[in-house]
């Protein structure tokens, strides 16, 4: 389709109304071949090099039959362990993990641009998806056992399901039974950010009076309840209810501070997957070049929408963005993953903007057109090239981070350690899962054992304690046999363990 047709005419001049002969593109082919894109390109820049992130290992750990389940602390939820349930439990292999991953994450796309074919022309809302999937940590995370790009995803169709809804007269029941499961299923992979969708979705079908209508509140409101059933059931059990949850997640997370993470976001965005604490230097600023881009290409595209008078379809995105976005603005780290739902949210309204400046190049004088015309697409180039040069880095450093891991294990195993067996300190819980073993911590956020507990567990069964080398050993273990281990990378001091009585080479 010509960007003409995606964008309104020139000031002062009257708008060509489209062939009657040219019917809008069927969305499928569209959107099935952007996500068939998406999967492709992680199929070849991400999932060959890389092996499961400590997170990753919590989740999957929930659910695989071949190691005990690490610590579950109080902000998890189970979402993204439902999603890896299907592999997990036929094998261990993380090469399946991820191309099971990588192929649901392409449907996930396609799923969550679907209601937009009702709302905006079929190319805007597929480049807006291309867009979207540009971005280093979309590519980085989608073959990844992590929630926050299928919160993105989830969030993208519910607001594009929401206004499916609230669109003429009647109401459609469709797009009613869409909204509540696309707002449960933001929920149940975290419920935190469930509530942060909840509330601009309700506030809108309330605040809007031609929105006030009760079954779409009842959707929004329904499906977050649905969605957040688990962890609540799951807080009452284990926590004394949800607000003794929620405490313990703030404890965990560090508390809500006052100063914004604005600079944090910036900094991560350099290729940190976790910025915490998050004083390391800016020294490449150009990776965040195009987040400075987004509020006034977002301004823009909200003013293009504004004079095709469908303002709603873009500025419900934005409100849903930004009550998403702001949390993560108030704790005191940063990762890029937290902000993905907004990302997918405010592609399309830059994207209807970029769209516009391109009929502004073709429709302007013919001198400046090519200039015009090469500025925007060099500006796009080095934008997609930031992009790749940051994701390199940052796959090959969870790479090596893969095979430190990998020898570390092969080590452990030399020195004697053999399921059942327990795994505590650095790294305990990558290490234990790896090796078939139970994790266990003593202290901190993780604490799920006591020393009492640990050094009777030593007494049958393997346990080796990981420190870094030239930190001493906790006074339990100081008796045990030391075994140096291989370091791993970005680690000052190498690694050494000590192993109880019963780990027998």
């Amino acid at each position: 389709m010509h960007p003409a047709a995606l964008a309104p005419s020139r000031p002062g001049r009257q708008a060509r109304p489209p062939a009657a002969d040219a019917p809008a593109p069927a969305a499928l082919p569209w959107f099935a071949g952007v996500a068939t894109a998406y999967t492709l390109a992680q199929l070849l820049l991400v999932v060959p090099d890389i092996g499961l992130g400590w997170d990753e290992t919590v989740y999957v750990s929930q659910v695989a039959p071949h190691a005990p389940a690490a610590f579950f602390s109080a902000p998890r939820a189970r979402g993204a362990s439902l999603l890896v349930a299907p592999v997990v439990a036929l094998t261990d292999s993380t090469d399946v993990l991820r191309l099971w991953l990588a192929v649901l994450s392409g449907c996930g796309l396609l799923l969550a641009l679907w209601p937009w074919r009702r709302l905006v022309p079929v190319p805007l809302a597929a480049l807006a998806g291309l867009l979207f999937c540009g971005l280093w940590m979309t590519l980085f995370y989608g073959p990844q056992a992590m929630p926050n790009l299928w919160v993105a995803f989830g969030a993208l169709a519910a607001t594009g399901w929401f206004l499916c809804a609230v669109r003429g007269p009647g109401t459609d029941r469709r797009a009613l039974v869409a909204l509540a499961a696309s707002v449960a299923f933001t929920a149940l992979m975290r419920p935190g950010d469930g509530l942060s969708l909840l509330l601009p979705l309700a506030g809108a079908a309330v605040c809007v009076r031609s929105w006030r209508r009760p079954a779409v509140l009842l959707a929004v409101v329904g499906g977050a309840v649905a969605g957040g059933a688990d962890w609540v059931v799951e807080a009452y059990l284990h926590y004394g209810g949800p607000a003794a949850r929620l405490a313990r997640a703030s404890e965990i997370q560090g508390g809500w501070g006052a100063p914004l993470a604005l600079d944090d976001h910036m900094r991560a965005l350099e290729g940190r997957a976790l910025c915490r604490p998050c004083t390391i230097p800016w020294r490449h600023p150009v990776t965040a070049v195009w987040w400075f881009a987004v509020p006034p290409l977002t301004a823009g595209g909200l003013l293009v929408a504004s004079r095709v008078r469908r303002p709603a379809v873009h500025a419900l995105p934005v409100v849903v963005a930004l009550s998403m976005a702001v949390p993560y603005q108030f704790l005191d780290y940063a990762a890029p993953r937290f902000l993905l739902p907004a990302y997918g949210l405010l592609a399309l309204p830059v994207t209807l903007c970029l769209l516009r400046l391109v009929t502004t190049v073709e429709g302007g004088p013919p001198r400046l057109r090519p200039v015009a015309a090469a500025a925007l697409a060099m500006a796009l180039l080095a934008h997609l090239a930031v992009q790749y040069v940051v994701l390199g880095r940052v796959v090959a450093r969870s790479a090596a981070t893969d095979r430190a891991l990998g020898r570390i294990v092969t080590e452990l195993r030399r020195q004697g350690l053999r399921p059942p067996c327990a795994v505590t300190g650095t790294e305990a819980v990558r290490i234990a899962f790896r090796a078939g073993c139970a994790s266990r911590q003593t202290d901190g956020h993780d604490a799920n054992t006591t020393v009492a507990r640990l050094v009777a567990d030593a007494a049958r069964q393997p346990v080796a304690v990981v420190t870094s080398d030239g930190t001493h050993p906790p006074p339990y273990a100081r008796g045990w046999r030391a075994a140096p281990l291989p370091a791993l990378p970005g680690e000052a001091a190498g690694l050494r363990a000590r192993l109880s009585p019963p780990a027998r080479r």
